[in-house]
């Protein structure tokens, strides 16, 4: 084998997965896993530790699968991270641990979400169960959101003692996990579902269909039912739209809503009942990997589907492995291309979409050049189901039902980095909540920050 090469992965011809919602990628078996790990050149100062946000320990992981003590390495992982089988899957490996691997200098870079992949898909088929805490402290932590950020401060807060309730405003725990990734990328009975048991064997009690600031307030928890602290987690599922005409025509949907029939609801199931509307003719807007998600989505549902992004190809936001799967599957990409407006029959569904052309200018603050207007330029994309995939911003529920919870011009809630704390006393809050919409590993990373946060706060106040 060349050392200089990945041992390659396994996945679904295009074809065949094009029409189906199993997932993609294989992953490796134990002989690939353990040549993979071969590779590793154990450096002393390990550079692709400072690339993983939860930091994990990457060396000593990769060190047990190569001698195959997968047992060890799945207990290295769980000292950092609760949710190794999603993080190998969805994790952006290439711009963070991988993109800083030694070997990637003269040859490919290590695969170690596929390797931390296969360490959790181990452990899962061998019914490892992460170690929970022996003594508890007495204290009650009330976490809100059972996305990857409330379950990570929720899973490092009960390994430290603490009595955690996660409060969940949906009736399937995951946030994120469940509602917005598809099936083909996370399957949700083995992957998502038994990751987020291992948490709740920890010692954290899951509650769902309890809205924050309807059902219960954070003054009530923390006033009146004795939670000394809470951590927001919520996310940011408040979707974003254009504002162009034709907008509020049948047919169009956020990706949001779009993504949630089929990932949480099911439609893509014949044996739910969840309506969806599958369309002929697919327009997904944006470049994001939930457009992508989307996008895939639609087409495995028999749609024709185009994405619509304003920039080039250089620019997209998504993740490369997802454009090179959308590619392969026949999504069409129609790039620096804007919608101009949505056009409708006259029953109100759509029929169509008039699209602009654009050319890149100077950088805009993101840093990527600006997109800009070609004058008669316009022309118009066959379509009969809209996608808006142009991001989210917080639901200003919770912050509008706290009292002393700042927040910032973009609704999100202002928090420190390191710690989480809020302006408002044992009130903390990470990922999306915070940020804005971002990746899982992100908003993991607020999490462990919040559980950290939190115990040092509620240190000093026992002081």
């Amino acid at each position: 084998m060349d050392g200089l090469k990945k041992v390659p992965v396994r996945e679904q011809e295009p074809k065949v997965r094009a029409a189906n919602f199993e997932e993609v990628c294989y992953g490796y078996n134990q002989e690939e896993a353990q040549a993979e790990a071969s590779r590793c050149l154990k450096c002393k100062n390990a550079k692709c530790m400072g690339g993983c946000p939860v930091s994990i320990d990457i060396p000593r992981f990769i060190k047990e699968v190569e001698t195959g003590d997968f047992e060890k390495a799945a207990n290295i992982i769980a000292e950092a991270s609760a949710l190794p089988a999603v993080c190998g899957r969805v994790c952006p490996q290439e711009s963070q641990c991988e993109g800083r691997c030694i070997r990637g200098i003269k040859g490919e870079p290590i695969s170690i979400g596929k390797l931390e992949r296969f360490v959790a898909d181990w452990s899962r088929e061998h019914g490892f169960v992460p170690k929970a805490a022996e003594v508890k402290n007495g204290k009650k932590v009330a976490v809100i959101g059972s996305g990857p950020a409330g379950l990570t401060c929720a899973g490092d807060l009960a390994k430290l003692g603490y009595e955690v309730t996660v409060f969940e405003a949906l009736h399937e725990p995951g946030g994120v996990l469940t509602y917005g990734i598809p099936e083909f990328r996370l399957p949700k009975e083995t992957v998502v579902r038994t990751e987020i048991e291992n948490v709740k064997k920890l010692g954290v009690t899951i509650e769902t269909d309890v809205i924050i600031g309807k059902s219960v307030t954070i003054d009530e928890l923390m006033d009146e039912e004795g939670y000394e602290a809470v951590f927001i987690g919520s996310g940011a599922g408040l979707p974003k739209f254009m504002g162009i005409p034709g907008e509020n025509a049948n047919g169009v949907f956020s990706a949001n809503e779009y993504l949630t029939r089929s990932n949480l609801m099911k439609a893509f199931r014949d044996d739910y009942d969840t309506p969806i509307v599958a369309g002929k003719k697919v327009a997904v807007v944006g470049g994001g990997n939930v457009a992508m998600d989307a996008a895939r989505t639609a087409l495995r549902l028999g749609a024709e589907v185009h994405i619509v992004y304003r920039r080039s190809e250089a620019e997209l936001p998504a993740r490369v492995e997802e454009v090179h799967h959308a590619k392969e599957e026949g999504v069409i990409f129609n790039l620096l291309t804007n919608p101009v407006e949505i056009l409708t029959d006259e029953q109100g569904w759509v029929k169509g979409m008039i699209v602009r052309k654009m050319e890149l200018g100077e950088p805009d603050e993101s840093g990527r050049r600006r997109p800009v207007e070609i004058a008669g330029s316009d022309y118009t994309i066959e379509a009969d189901t809209v996608i808006m995939s142009l991001g989210t911003s917080p639901n200003p529920l919770i912050s509008s039902t706290t009292e002393g919870l700042e927040i910032n011009r973009r609704k999100c809630i202002v928090a420190e980095e390191k710690t989480g704390q809020t302006s408002r006393e044992g009130v903390f809050a990470g990922g999306d909540a915070v940020t804005g919409a971002a990746t899982v590993i992100l908003a993991m990373e607020a999490g462990k920050n919040g559980a950290k946060g939190i115990h040092e706060y509620l240190s000093r106040k026992k002081q």
